[in-house]
C-alpha cells in the first residue's frame, strides 16, 4: 500500500482511472484471497474504490485479512463501510485496521486525490421516489427515517468540502432504483434511498458508485442526470472482471 498522502497518478490527458468494487465479504475461515486481484487492479487503475461490505460478519480478523491482501495494492485506496461491517459491533476496530493499512476510509468526509474529490458515506434504507418511507407513526419508523435523512445530510456536508472540479461519490446503499433492478421488488426499500440522489443532484458530480444489491443492475442515473454504477462484485461489468473501470 502507498503512503495515505500519496497522490494518484494520471495519464497524459489528466484522466484518472478508478477501479471500483464492493461486497468482498471477506471471511476469517475462507480460503479466498484478493491479493492477486488487487495486484491486477494496481496495474490497470490509478485509484481503487471499495463500496462497503468489506467483511462478511464485521469481525476484526476479517478486516485484518483484507488489510493483508491490500498490501498487494500499490495505488491509493478509498472505501466506505457497509451493513455487514456493522454486524458484530466492532466497527471502530475495523475502521482502525483499515486506516492503519493506508485506506482512505470515508464516513461523511471527502478526500482529494490528484484533482478528483472522493466523497463517501454508507447511506441507508428508505425506498425510492414517491414510495419513500415517511416519518409517521411508531417511534421505530421515525428513527429509521431519521437515520436515512442523517446519512443524506452527512453526504451533503461532505460534498460541500470538495473544491475539486471532478467528484466521485462513494456509497454502499443505492441512490436510485435502476441499479437495484433485478432484486426482488419486495426488498427494494431496504437497498437504498432516493434521499441520497436528491442530495447528489444539488452538486455537480462525475459519477456515483455503490454496492449492496448483488442481483441488481450495473448502470443508472439520478433524476438530475448523474451516472450511477452498481459495482458489487457479483454484478456483470463491461470489463468482464469483478471490478468496474471508470475514467474520471
Amino acid at each position: 500500500m502507498p503512503d495515505p498522502t500519496e497522490s494518484a497518478k494520471t495519464n497524459g490527458n489528466g484522466v484518472i482511472k478508478v477501479a471500483a468494487i464492493g461486497d468482498l465479504h471477506v471471511q476469517e475461515d475462507a480460503q479466498t484471497s484478493y491479493r492477486d486481484l488487487f495486484g491486477e487492479i494496481s496495474r490497470e487503475a490509478d485509484v481503487l474504490v471499495l463500496t462497503g461490505d468489506l467483511t462478511n460478519l464485521g469481525k476484526p480478523r476479517e478486516a485484518e485479512l483484507l488489510a493483508e491482501d491490500l498490501r498487494a495494492c500499490s495505488i491509493p485506496v478509498v472505501a466506505v463501510l457497509g451493513n455487514h461491517d456493522y454486524e458484530s459491533g466492532c466497527v471502530e476496530q475495523i475502521a482502525a485496521t483499515l486506516r492503519q493499512a493506508g485506506v482512505h476510509l470515508l464516513d461523511g468526509q471527502a478526500v482529494e486525490l490528484k484533482d478528483v474529490g472522493f466523497v463517501g458515506v454508507k447511506g441507508f434504507v428508505g425506498g425510492f421516489g414517491r414510495r419513500m418511507l415517511g416519518s409517521f407513526g411508531e417511534p421505530a419508523i421515525k428513527a429509521m427515517v431519521a437515520e436515512s435523512v442523517n446519512e443524506a445530510m452527512r453526504l451533503e456536508n461532505a460534498m460541500r468540502q470538495v473544491r475539486a472540479k471532478r467528484t466521485l461519490v462513494v456509497l454502499h446503499y443505492a441512490p436510485v432504483p435502476e441499479t437495484v433492478a433485478g432484486e426482488p421488488p419486495e426488498i427494494f426499500p431496504f437497498l437504498g434511498s432516493s434521499r441520497l440522489a436528491e442530495t447528489i443532484d444539488r452538486f455537480k458530480v462525475s459519477a456515483v458508485v455503490h454496492g449492496h444489491a448483488h442481483r441488481g443492475s450495473y448502470e443508472g442515473r439520478t433524476p438530475g442526470g448523474a451516472s450511477v454504477y452498481n459495482v458489487a462484485m457479483h454484478i456483470a461489468k463491461p470489463t468482464g472482471r469483478p471490478y468496474a473501470l471508470l475514467e474520471i
